[in-house]
Parts: C-alpha cells; sequence; structure tokens
C-alpha cells in the first residue's frame, strides 16, 4: 500500500507541469550549449593537442599581430620607466634644524661640568664612526657664540640648496648623505667649519622626494600604449602551418583571420558555457513571468527558443563553412529577422531583451569582437521603434523595416570603422565589404521574415497583426457566409466591431484584435441563423421560438457560442478568435426565455443557472468590451430613434449589470476604463442614431421654385418631362396610417 502510494507520487511528480517545464528548460539549454561547443569538433579537423594535422596555405595576403613579442616589448618598456617623484614637506626638516641649533645653546648654557654637557651633545649628534667627533664636540661648546650662529646660518642656507636638489631613498645612505652635503655647501664655509655644518646637517636631513605611485602607473600605462604592435604577414601561397608543427598564438590568429575555427573548448569552457547559458535563460524566463505574463505560455517560449537555436546554428555553420576570410561573415546571420519576429510575435520590449541575450551567447561562445555586439544591440533598439510603427494593412511596410535596419546598421558600421581607422590601419576593402554585407543582410532578413510569418503562425498558433488584417478581410468564407446567410448578424456584428475597436484604442488595448474579434464572434449563428431574431425579418419568417417552450429555446441560443468554436476551428481560425466566441456571453443570463419560464412555471419552478451561458467569462480587456459593445448594440438597437439621454442610460445599466453579476470578474479592465468605454460607446452609438433630412414630396415643384428662384439656370424641356413622368410613377403614401396602399402593396 505505502508502496503504491510512493509510485503514484513519482508519477505526478514526473508528469506535473513544472517537471515537464524543467525538462524543456534543461533540454533547450544542453541544445544551445551544444550548438556552441560544436566548434570544438570542427576545431579538431584542423588541429589536434595543439599540432597541426595537415598543411594550411594563405588564400590572400593576411597580417597578424605577434600578440606574445607585443606584449613582452610592453613589458620591457613600461619597466624602464622611472618612478614619479613628488616633493615633500620641506618646512619640516628646516624646523629640525633651528630645534637643533636652540637644544645646542641651552646645553652650552647649563651649569654642568664639561663632560657632561659632552655627554648630552653625543646624544644628540650622532657622532658614531666620525674621525671628527672631538673636533665637532670641542667646537660646539668652546666657540664663541657669534660663531656658532654663524655656522648654523650656513648650515640653514646649505639645506635649501641640497632640499632643491632633492634627497631621495636611495641617496639616504650616510656616505651618500655627506657626500651630498659637501658638495652643495655655501662658498664662503671655512675648512674648520665644513665638519661641523656637515654633522649638523647629518642630523636633520630625511629624504624629500617620495615615489608617486599612481603617477608611476600612469607613466609605465602610457609608455605601453605607445608600443605598436608588432605584426606578422603570411603572403599568399605562403604556408601558415606545416603538417605536425605545433600551432603558437600567432599561427591561431594566423588561421583564425584566414577563415578556419581555432577555439578550442575543453570540459571546464564547454560548463563554462553552460552555465551562462543557463543564466541568460532563466533571465529571460524571469523577465516573462514578471513583466510579460500574457506570453509564458508555451507556444511563444518555443518560438523564442526556436529564434536563438537557428541564429546559433547559422553562426557555427557559417563559420565552419568558410574557407576564406571570415571575420564579415557574421554580419550575415538573421540577427534582424530575430528583432523583426519577435517584435511581431510577441512585443518589441520581448525582441530587445531576446536579441540582447543571444548576442550575449554568440559573442562570449564564438568570441566575436565587440562592434558585433554594438552595431547588433542599437539596431535591435531602432527595430523595437520602427516596427511598433508598421502598418499591418501594408506589407511593403516590413521592407522598410528592413531599409530602416540597413541604412541604420550601415551607418553604425561607418562610425565604428572611423574611430577604429583614427587608433589602428583598417583595410578600406574590410570596411566596404562588411558594410555590404549588414546592409544587403538586413533587406534580406525583412523579405524572409515577410514570407516566413504566416508558416510560424500555423506552427505556433500565434496571430499576429498580419494575420488579423488578413483575417479581417470582409472576402473571408466565414463572413461571406455570414453576409449571404445571416445577414442581421453580419450587420450586427459590423456595428459591433466598430464600437470595440474604438473603445479599445481609448483605454489602450489592441483595437485590431478587438475589431476582428468582433467580426467572427456570433459565427455560432450560421448553424441555426432562422432561430435569431436579427436574421428573421430578413427572411420574412415567424418567430419560431413562438413553438418551442423557453427552455427548448434556450438551448438552442445559448449553444451559438459552442457551435461558433466548432466553426472556427474547422476553419482554422486561431485561438485568440476562439477566445471571442467562447466568451462574449460568458455566463450570463439569457433574460428573455428566464422571465417567460418564470411566467409559464412559476419563479419556485425556475433557477437563474438553468438558463445561463456556458461561459467561460471574458479574460481580457478585448473579450470584456466584446461582451458590453454586444449587448449596448443589441439593446440601442432595439430602441429605434433612442436619444442621447437614453443611450447613456442604457449604456450605464448594461455595464452595472455586468458588474453586479460578475461578468467582468476575470477581465484586467479597471473602473476608469470602464468609464472611458461608456463615453466611447455614447459617442459611436450617437453618430450610429444621427437623423437624416426630410426630403421633398413633389420633386418637380422643388426644381419649378429652383427655377423661379434662379431664372438665369435654364432647364432644359426634356430633363422637365422626365422629372414629371418619374413624378407620376411614384408609388403613393398613405399618411393617415403610415402605409403603402393596398394596390401598390399588391403590385410589390
Amino acid at each position: 500500500m505505502i508502496k503504491n502510494e510512493y509510485m503514484d507520487k513519482i508519477r505526478d511528480f514526473l508528469t506535473s507541469s513544472k517537471f515537464v517545464k524543467a525538462v524543456y528548460l534543461i533540454a533547450f539549454t544542453i541544445m544551445l550549449t551544444g550548438i556552441i561547443s560544436s566548434q570544438n569538433f570542427l576545431f579538431k579537423s584542423i588541429v589536434e593537442n595543439g599540432i597541426s594535422k595537415k598543411d594550411i596555405i594563405a588564400q590572400k595576403t593576411l597580417t597578424v599581430e605577434d600578440v606574445k613579442r607585443t606584449e613582452q616589448h610592453k613589458r620591457e618598456v613600461a619597466q624602464k620607466v622611472e618612478p614619479v617623484l613628488v616633493p615633500a614637506e620641506d618646512e619640516f626638516i628646516k624646523s629640525n634644524l633651528e630645534t637643533l641649533q636652540n637644544s645646542v645653546l641651552q646645553i652650552r648654557k647649563k651649569e654642568k661640568s664639561l663632560e657632561e654637557k659632552r655627554g648630552e651633545l653625543n646624544i644628540l649628534f650622532d657622532l658614531t664612526g666620525n674621525t671628527s667627533k672631538d673636533f665637532i664636540l670641542d667646537y660646539l661648546l668652546n666657540v664663541d657664540e657669534a660663531s656658532l650662529r654663524e655656522a648654523f646660518e650656513k648650515a640653514s642656507l646649505s639645506l635649501v640648496k641640497i632640499l632643491q636638489v632633492g634627497i631621495t631613498e636611495n641617496d639616504y645612505e650616510r656616505d651618500k648623505i655627506t657626500a651630498l652635503i659637501k658638495n652643495n655647501l655655501v662658498s664662503n664655509v671655512s675648512k674648520r667649519q665644513v665638519s661641523v655644518i656637515t654633522a649638523m646637517l647629518e642630523q636633520v636631513i630625511v629624504p624629500n622626494l617620495v615615489v608617486d605611485d599612481i603617477a608611476t602607473d600612469n607613466a609605465k600605462l602610457n609608455a605601453r600604449d605607445s608600443v605598436k604592435p608588432y605584426k606578422v604577414t603570411f603572403q599568399k601561397g605562403e604556408k601558415i602551418v606545416f603538417e605536425g608543427e605545433p600551432v603558437t598564438r600567432l599561427k591561431r590568429d594566423a588561421l583564425r583571420v584566414a577563415g578556419y575555427n581555432v577555439y578550442e573548448l575543453n570540459s571546464q569552457g564547454i560548463l563554462s558555457v553552460y552555465i551562462l547559458v543557463l543564466i541568460l535563460t532563466l533571465t529571460f524566463i524571469s523577465y516573462i513571468k514578471g513583466f510579460e505574463k500574457q506570453f509564458k505560455e508555451p507556444r511563444y517560449m518555443a518560438l523564442c527558443a526556436m529564434l536563438v537555436l537557428l541564429t546559433s546554428a547559422c553562426a557555427i555553420l557559417l563559420q565552419a563553412g568558410s574557407t576564406s576570410y571570415s571575420e564579415s561573415l557574421r554580419y550575415t546571420l538573421p540577427i534582424p529577422a530575430v528583432i523583426t519576429v519577435a517584435a511581431i510575435f510577441l512585443n518589441p520590449r520581448i525582441s530587445f531583451l531576446l536579441t540582447v541575450l543571444t548576442l550575449t551567447i554568440l559573442t562570449v561562445g564564438m568570441q566575436y569582437d565587440a562592434e558585433f555586439m554594438i552595431i547588433f544591440t542599437v539596431l535591435s533598439l531602432i527595430g523595437m521603434i520602427t516596427v511598433s510603427k508598421i502598418r499591418y494593412t501594408r506589407r511593403f511596410d516590413m521592407i522598410k523595416v528592413g531599409f530602416h535596419l540597413a541604412v541604420s546598421g550601415l551607418l553604425i558600421m561607418l562610425s565604428l570603422y572611423f574611430i577604429d581607422k583614427c587608433l589602428t590601419d583598417v583595410e578600406n576593402y574590410l570596411i566596404v565589404k562588411n558594410c555590404v554585407y549588414i546592409f544587403l543582410s538586413c533587406i534580406i532578413n525583412s523579405i524572409i521574415v515577410l514570407g516566413v510569418s504566416p508558416l510560424l503562425e500555423n506552427t505556433f498558433q500565434i496571430i499576429t497583426p498580419y494575420g488579423l488584417a488578413e483575417l479581417g478581410d470582409h472576402n473571408q468564407p466565414l463572413l461571406k457566409r455570414l453576409q449571404m446567410e445571416a445577414p442581421g448578424t453580419y450587420h450586427h456584428s459590423l456595428m459591433v466591431s466598430t464600437l470595440c475597436e474604438a473603445a479599445s484604442e481609448a483605454i489602450g488595448a489592441n483595437p485590431i484584435l478587438a475589431r476582428v474579434g468582433a467580426f467572427y464572434h456570433d459565427i455560432g449563428k450560421l448553424k441555426r441563423p432562422l432561430f435569431f431574431v436579427e436574421n428573421q425579418s430578413y427572411f420574412g419568417i415567424e418567430n419560431p421560438h413562438n413553438k418551442l417552450n423557453p427552455r427548448l429555446s434556450k438551448m438552442v441560443i445559448t449553444a451559438h457560442p459552442k457551435d461558433g468554436v466548432e466553426i472556427a476551428k474547422k476553419n482554422g481560425l486561431p485561438n485568440v478568435i476562439c477566445d471571442f466566441i467562447i466568451q462574449h456571453h460568458g455566463e450570463g443570463l439569457a433574460k428573455y426565455f428566464y422571465n417567460q419560464a418564470v411566467l409559464e412555471e412559476g419563479v419556485e419552478n425556475v433557477k437563474e443557472e438553468q438558463f445561463r451561458y456556458p461561459g467561460p467569462k471574458p479574460n481580457s480587456k478585448e473579450t470584456a468590451i466584446l461582451m458590453l459593445a454586444d449587448a449596448v448594440e443589441s439593446a440601442v438597437r432595439a430602441m429605434k430613434g433612442a436619444t442621447s439621454d437614453e443611450i447613456e442610460s442604457i449604456i450605464d445599466k448594461i455595464i452595472v449589470e455586468r458588474l453586479n453579476d460578475g461578468q467582468l470578474a476575470d477581465s484586467p479592465l479597471t473602473l476608469k476604463d470602464l468609464k472611458i468605454i461608456a463615453l466611447t460607446f455614447s459617442r459611436i452609438l450617437r453618430g450610429m442614431q444621427h437623423d437624416r433630412i426630410k426630403y421633398q414630396e413633389d420633386i418637380a415643384q422643388e426644381f419649378n421654385k429652383n427655377k423661379i428662384e434662379m431664372p438665369n439656370k435654364i432647364l432644359d424641356e426634356d430633363f422637365e418631362k422626365k422629372i414629371q413622368e418619374l413624378e407620376d410613377s411614384k408609388p403613393k403614401y398613405n399618411t393617415e396610417n403610415a402605409d403603402w396602399s393596398n394596390n401598390e402593396k399588391k403590385d410589390l
């Protein structure tokens, strides 16, 4: 028993949506990593274990930078840069000399023996190893005060000269300091004072020049940057590598420039690529769940996965299949197609994110340069703007998008290359080649997108504005059937579509989707068109519901949403249109037949739930607008000649009823949206209820009147005769009972 419960839990886990999504995630990341890492096997077809497997000859003259020698030269130049020295505080050193002078004068004034004073001076002066020690001490203690002050003044002047020369850490050694002092003594120093002044200065001098690490590093960096790259040229026909030759960094770069794949991924590299792919994929999924919840369905995710996988596969095939210079071929990748397809099938924001993540994977995994990333990232931003302005009723606008991207890509690439030419030598041939590639790629990609859009729509069951524009064509088979078999329903659908489109545009919903959904919302009535009152007057038949009981009539009427979905699926309409068909009545009450049943059976024998539509309730702004527009248009049409106040009252009543009945509970409409919708409905319906001028009964008299008022206008006699014949043949209208005369009825 416990084992069965355990197995059931495992089965439930394996069949749960979370597990399935995790499997899809892992499968996608492994596939994408495998595609990017497949260049490893392509690499081994040329080089294996760092050894060339065959002779490779340059098909054209190639110039390659020897990165190793260039870096070595840069290091040598940087090492030769001398440290940058900056002066320290000289006043501190000068104050030390003054302090030393004051201390000597104080010792001389003390009432102590000569030996005690010599001891204190020994502490004050470090004269270890100085052969003139006794002379210096005697001079400091016994010379007259004027001579002592003169010695200190000369020491101070000499100190100024020494500090101007500067003292570094390397100079701060006894012998070097002594020599520095003697070389910078003032000129009028006597021989007796030289040793004394030297001893004074030795006590106070410290390094006044220190190394500025930041300035030194900048100097070394500038020196490195000043080194020109060391380049090696392989002439056309020259062997780049020989069979069995070790492939160095220089040879690898030459092979890469020649168009060969030289990136060897080991297990660590493959794992790194997988981690990057996984992180970027989770980032994309998190964005969709957090900010674009309407696109988290599997079909949208599958489309995004397909775009990324195909683009990565194209990158690998281009690199593997090229036998000549392949730097330019990367600009033929279908990145513009990814930008436009994602913007049309999802939205421009998702298009930008998907493109940037794809570019990141390709730039890192395929080792593309920064220019590739910059150009297509900016193009994705431009694509967001241009695609959002497409008029989907004109397919040529898609070609215009490709042209805008082509011109933008051309200008971006030229600007980057002009900057490069200021820094390094770039071949003009390469610039022209890359510009031509990216220009033609954008144009061709737009044409391809235009052609494959219907295929993608059918494959992923995603309706695009192009598809909606096609479905909105009144020559569509279902709309033609509706026009011929249920003309009243067709006219009603046209009026409702006008209301839906205006209201959707007013609140920021999708007006094209709302209009097309309104066209098809009542196609279920094609199954039994004569059971709906708007079609009965056209065919001139009696209402068949007069012979049915309310419950049976309710079953016929409430079945038309379900019948509509069956007809829609049979005719290949997308699911988003089916939502309009099945949701436009929600779980509303078929009030007319409910009231009839109450009159016939009694209120205690009839439940509202028995006379409600099966639902579901509208779950989008567009379907909720359709529910309101459908009810409002029918109600206003039933009240012939309704005034503006009556129209507004009907609209408010219907909206309040739907709110109180909970039919709008699943829709994202706000109270502000409902207010705007009500105002829009009122404006449109007032226009539909416009008055017409009353034409004159006697046309001939009117013409005669105009003839009198405008004597200059001469009427042709034959023309007047024809008007009179037309007036005589006009049917007589009985104004008393507002009906045609019996004879004219018979003729009609």
